[in-house]
C-alpha cells in the first residue's frame, strides 16, 4: 500500500504561527523589561540591606538574593510598558528607580549604625571600649558594638526579615510608583528625619549605660570628697567594669527587642513615616 506524503502546512497556518511567536516574544520582552525595572530598585537596596548587604556576604549570594526578591516583587507591582515612554522618560525612570532603591537601603542601613553607635556610647561610658580587644569588622568599633550588631542581625533574621523586606518593597511602590521622582527638598527632609531618629534611638539604647556611668561618677566624686587620701580611681575602675558587664548581660535582650520593634515599624512604612 503506497504511503501518502504528509501535506505541507498552508501559508495561512505558518503566518498564524509566526504571529503567535511574535506576540509571545513581545510579551517576554515586556516582562523582562518590567523585571529589570524592579531589579534596579531591589538591587540598589540590596547593597545596603541589613544581613543581606554585609561585607562578609559574597557578591554572588547578594545577587541571587536580589534576583529572588525581584521575582517576588515584580508580579505584585504595576510597571508602565516601555512602549509608552520616550527614551528620555525611560532613562529618567531607570535613574529614579536606582535612587529610590538606594534611599530604601540607606534607611535600613541606619538601623545597623544605630547598634554601632549605641555600642560605642556604652563602651565609652563603662570603660569597656578596649576590654575585649579590636573588633573583627572592617569598620573599627568596640566589641560591645560588634556584639550588638551580630545579635541584632540574628534577631532580625529570625523574626522574618526577608518577608518584611519583600512586603516593604511592595509598599514602597504605593508611595513612590515606577517613574516617581524624589525632589531635593523632600529627600533632604526625609534624610534628616531618618538620621535624627537613628541618633535618638541609639541614645535610647545606650541610656542605661550612660545613667550607670553618671551615677558612678557622682559616687566617685562624693567618695573622693569624703576620703581625699583614697585612690578612688583604682577602686572605682573595677567596679564600673563589672557593673558594665552585668548591665550588658541583663539589658541586651531588652535593648535588642526595642531595636527590632523600631526596625519592623520602619519596614511597615518605609517612606510614609
Amino acid at each position: 500500500m503506497p504511503v501518502r506524503p504528509c501535506s505541507a502546512s498552508s501559508p495561512h497556518d505558518r503566518a498564524r504561527v509566526m504571529e503567535s511567536l511574535a506576540e509571545l516574544l513581545g510579551l517576554s520582552q515586556a516582562a523582562l523589561l518590567a523585571g529589570f525595572t524592579v531589579f534596579l530598585r531591589v538591587g540598589a537596596a540590596m547593597a545596603m540591606l541589613p544581613a543581606f548587604g554585609e561585607q562578609g556576604v559574597p557578591a554572588r549570594i547578594r545577587l541571587g538574593a536580589a534576583i529572588a526578591f525581584t521575582a517576588i516583587v515584580a508580579p505584585m507591582v504595576a510597571v508602565p510598558p516601555a512602549a509608552s515612554l520616550t527614551e528620555i522618560a525611560l532613562s529618567l525612570t531607570l535613574l529614579s528607580e536606582t535612587a529610590i532603591g538606594l534611599a530604601f537601603g540607606f534607611g535600613l542601613r541606619l538601623f545597623v549604625y544605630v547598634l554601632q553607635i549605641a555600642g560605642s556610647m556604652a563602651a565609652q561610658s563603662t570603660s569597656l571600649a578596649q576590654i575585649f580587644g579590636a573588633s573583627p569588622d572592617v569598620d573599627p568599633q568596640p566589641a560591645i558594638g560588634h556584639l550588638l550588631v551580630v545579635s541584632g542581625l540574628a534577631l532580625a533574621a529570625l523574626s522574618g526579615l526577608h518577608l518584611q523586606v519583600a512586603l516593604a518593597f511592595v509598599a514602597s511602590y504605593d508611595v513612590l510608583p515606577v517613574g516617581a521622582v524624589i525632589g531635593a527638598a523632600e529627600a533632604m527632609d526625609w534624610g534628616v528625619a531618618r538620621i535624627s531618629a537613628a541618633f535618638g534611638l541609639a541614645f535610647s539604647l545606650a541610656s542605661p549605660f550612660i545613667i550607670a556611668a553618671l551615677i558612678y561618677n557622682i559616687a566617685l566624686g562624693v567618695i573622693n570628697r569624703a576620703m581625699p587620701q583614697l585612690m578612688v580611681a583604682f577602686v572605682g575602675a573595677p567596679a564600673i567594669t563589672a557593673g558594665g558587664l552585668i548591665l550588658l548581660f541583663f539589658a541586651t535582650p531588652w535593648l535588642l527587642a526595642l531595636w527590632r520593634d523600631a526596625l519592623q515599624a520602619y519596614l511597615a512604612l518605609p517612606f510614609g513615616g
